[in-house]
């Protein structure tokens, strides 16, 4: 959520920010605004809506080209409803400082009726703008705008990147970070400050990840870091591994289209280079030792949405492999319940972006209560990696789209990576029959370009339910949380009704929805593999189609009892019962994203979601 652009350097700002603010679109937002340092005060541009409005606003003004430092922020809405008057920047009562802000200032209600007692008349309904008064307050005490920053956030609680610029320091941007990304770009002579490497990767690859309480200050002269105290602290550099033509469509109409084909790729990157040949699997950092995980004797693992359903997958695999005890948690919900965690507790972390704000509260309390945390993510240096004791990063590459496709698998992966790493630690599995399960693993990307190259039907299928208005999933075994995600993939994408449901619950009340013609997507256990639970879900699809249900059924190549049965079926390669999901979640990606084409819905951009939940 929340997109946040900064800039200073030879360049024009607006132009710069733009670029950067049209890059981090996929984030979600629904208003968008810039400040520029103009010669004697700052100058500002604010609009609800898509940047197309912005664009236009700025197009109809002639101060508002010339300037060299500048900001910008896509807003996603949380204190003040989506219009031009809660946009960002925010402005002092002076006019000559402007803020943005990504986050929550939890204290918010205490400032704003402190600075209204003083008389201040604020201009919008957000918990943002106490930021730029009070920075406006510090600054007429003396000192800088880096000074006045560092005062004003050892006030705030919450969450909360910031980016201010003062008329006063026309060469000048300054940033903070609590909880909330924040990432610098270096290059020749110009600096970037942004919420995500994407906003500046056009102009460097070169970057500087800002840590927990840190401000930081971008100007010709270079680019200082310190703590919210005034001491001098270092962010930490890394190079970006990819470049701006990973964010582009490459032809497809959609971003999301093009991360469904990029999946075979993106599983081998998560893949590669991982099995030793020893029975571990290589992290990419580890602060535990391999007694540390022997004395493991519980798994938890926290997520959330998408990252969630990769996590119930994992469940069934990491205990088949290791005989440990494995819960799944909402990460919203993990420490609110007072779970049982000591030192043999390992808590495995889900997050696409590594900042998700929910599992980072989960990881906190996991490590307060001494456990263990491994996390997977697919964004290096973000929080939950740099908090967790083991990282796995799951190489996907960017991914634009606000629903997760690529993500989704190569979180899989990661997971049974994760599980054969403890088997085979642990002395659970010998080595050879870890390589055994890996040469499968590596088997699937293959196998994934075999899915893709057969989709038309479903294509069709999608194609042909434009007027749909609910759909019910249901699976058994590992199919049961992929149909769970299947529903959650409509439900984002196309704004259906759409449950998943374990299907021997069906009788326990869902059947009631059932009416005639309703889509029932069924993912199938393989009559080889789960050859019990096949006949159950045989019969499963007997009772829907009874109630007059429209049987969609994802297959095991050569099921030909199933296609008696259904009314469509979609055929899978072969693959063992615990790597099924990574195959049968792609037609559900795919028949989702088609269906929300066929209505004339953003398939990149759903309404009312963001990419990366960074606040609670």
């Amino acid at each position: 959520m929340c997109g946040i652009v900064g800039y200073v350097g030879p360049q024009a700002a607006v132009e710069v920010v733009g670029e950067g603010l049209r890059r981090l679109e996929y984030r979600g937002y629904d208003s968008a605004g810039v400040a520029l340092v103009a010669k004697g005060g700052v100058v500002t541009e604010k609009r609800a809506g898509k940047l197309a409005n912005l664009t236009e606003a700025i197009s109809q003004r002639s101060d508002i080209n010339d300037q060299h430092t500048g900001i910008g922020h896509t807003r996603w809405a949380t204190h003040g409803v989506p219009n031009d008057r809660n946009a960002h920047p925010h402005v002092s009562s002076n006019g000559r400082v402007a803020i943005i802000h990504n986050g929550i200032i939890e204290n918010f209600t205490r400032l704003r009726a402190e600075l209204e007692a003083d008389g201040v008349e604020l201009a919008s309904d957000t918990d943002s703008e106490c930021v730029a008064h009070l920075l406006e307050r510090q600054l007429d005490t003396g000192g800088d705008l880096a000074d006045a920053m560092r005062r004003v956030c050892n006030r705030l609680q919450g969450a909360f990147t910031l980016l201010a610029v003062h008329a006063d320091a026309p060469d000048t941007v300054v940033g903070a970070r609590r909880n909330s990304p924040l990432v610098a770009g270096v290059a020749d002579g110009e600096y970037f400050l942004a919420s995500d490497v994407a906003a500046f990767i056009s102009h460097t690859r070169s970057a500087v990840e800002l840590g927990q309480d840190q401000v930081v200050t971008i100007s010709p002269d270079g680019l200082a870091i310190t703590d919210f105290d005034g001491n001098p602290a270092a962010g930490k550099h890394f190079e970006v591994d990819w470049d701006a033509s990973a964010a582009e469509k490459d032809g497809h109409d959609f971003f999301m289209f093009k991360e469904i084909a990029e999946q075979p790729k993106a599983v081998a990157d998560t893949l590669r280079g991982r099995f030793a040949g020893t029975g571990e699997i290589s992290l990419d950092e580890i602060r535990m030792s391999d007694q540390d995980f022997r004395d493991i004797d519980k798994v938890i693992i926290v997520a959330c949405g998408t990252s969630y359903h990769a996590g119930m997958v994992a469940k069934y695999a990491i205990e088949h492999w290791n005989r440990l005890a494995v819960e799944v948690e909402l990460a919203s919900e993990f420490r609110y319940r007072d779970p049982i965690l000591d030192r043999s507790t390992l808590v495995i972390a889900i997050s696409q972006s590594g900042e998700t704000m929910d599992t980072l509260m989960a990881v906190r309390h996991a490590k307060e209560q001494k456990a263990r945390v491994l996390a997977i993510s697919n964004t290096v240096g973000s929080t939950i990696p740099r908090e967790a004791d083991a990282v796995l990063y799951t190489r996907a590459g960017i991914e634009v789209a606000v629903a997760s496709t690529k993500a989704f698998l190569t979180q899989l992966v990661a997971c049974y990576l994760v599980g054969l790493h403890l088997a085979g630690v642990r002395g659970i599995k010998f080595a050879d029959e870890v390589a055994a399960i890996v040469t499968e693993l590596a088997a699937t990307p293959d196998k994934i370009a075999t899915v893709l190259s057969g989709m038309q039907p479903v294509r069709d299928l999608a194609a042909a339910m434009p007027n749909a208005d609910r759909a019910l999933f249901v699976g058994r075994h590992v199919g049961y949380p992929v149909a769970m995600e299947g529903a959650l993939k409509l439900k984002e994408l196309a704004y259906m009704h759409a449950e998943g449901f374990a299907a021997g619950e069906l009788k326990h009340g869902p059947i009631s929805l059932i009416e005639d013609g309703t889509p029932v997507i069924v993912v199938v256990p393989s009559p080889r593999g789960r050859s019990v639970l096949h006949d159950k879900v045989v019969s499963n699809i007997q009772e829907v189609k009874a109630r007059g249900a429209t049987v969609i059924a994802i297959a095991e190549s050569g099921d030909d009892i199933i296609s008696a049965h259904a009314d469509h079926t979609v055929f899978l390669p072969v693959v063992p019962t615990l790597l099924a999901p990574l195959l049968t979640a792609v037609p559900m990606q795919v028949f989702a994203a088609e269906l929300a084409t066929a209505k004339g819905l953003d398939v990149d951009q759903p309404r009312n979601l963001a990419k990366s939940v960074t606040v609670e």
